[in-house]
């Protein structure tokens, strides 16, 4: 395999930079490799892998693309074009995304570094629990077949900026916040359909009010006012 373990590890704690990363890997092999006169077996392997590993991200995650891999023949020639384009395509369909992703993570750090005085901390444990929820939220959202995709996109995208902002100290919890909201529409367009959702943004928005209370001094008890039982 031409992706060692570190590499899909890293691919897949960051599954829209990993998609780019693999696409790139692939692209730069056959550039420093160019097939002058047809495709070879070696172009054609390292095509399969990394197409392979892509789609096995987008679904892993479930993420959204556009873009899948053609029905295969016999042909290496055929096989080898059709790949090269679908990695092509989706690199393009993410490149934008993880961009953005970077931007609004170096944003939130240099928040923290600038407001150094005051920031939000979770506990190691509470920040691995959102991470694995926000996990989960994703392919409950991917999954489901009521929302339009138009709405599964915009609801994704907020998840992996709000992916992207989740480190340890944070300068405000905005993003976070602003998920009660996106779960209020899933639920009234759902109905009873929309609680796996529901029941997961339910907890991050726990965790994030029991992280508030600590910082801002609150007695350990308080309840969060916007989230209850009934509501």
């Amino acid at each position: 395999m031409i992706f060692d373990d570190e590499f899909i590890k890293a691919a897949e704690d960051n599954p829209i930079q990993g998609i780019v990363d693999v696409a790139n890997e692939a692209i730069e092999y056959i550039e420093r490799t160019p097939p002058d006169d047809g495709w070879e077996k070696h172009h054609l392997q390292i095509l399969i892998e990394a197409s392979a590993l892509i789609e096995a991200l987008i679904e892993a995650k479930g993420l959204l693309s556009h873009f899948q891999i053609k029905e295969q023949s016999g042909d290496i020639q055929a096989n080898s074009a059709s790949l090269f384009e679908f990695i092509h395509n989706v690199k393009y369909e993410f490149e934008g995304h993880a961009t953005q992703i970077k931007i609004d993570s170096f944003k939130s750090k240099y928040k923290v570094a600038l407001n150094a005085t005051f920031c939000f901390e979770f506990s190691q444990g509470d920040l691995d629990r959102i991470q694995s929820l926000v996990d989960e939220l994703r392919k409950e959202i991917s999954a489901n077949q009521i929302l339009e995709e138009e709405h599964k996109q915009r609801l994704l995208k907020r998840l992996e900026r709000l992916q992207s902002e989740l480190h340890k100290k944070v300068s405000d919890l905005d993003r976070f916040w602003g998920m009660i909201g996106d779960a209020g529409v899933v639920l009234r367009k759902l109905g009873e359909d929309a609680k796996p959702i529901v029941d997961r943004v339910k907890e991050i928005t726990e965790i994030v009010w029991r992280t508030q209370a600590r910082t801002e001094e609150l007695p350990s008890d308080s309840q969060n006012p916007l989230i209850t039982d009934e509501s």
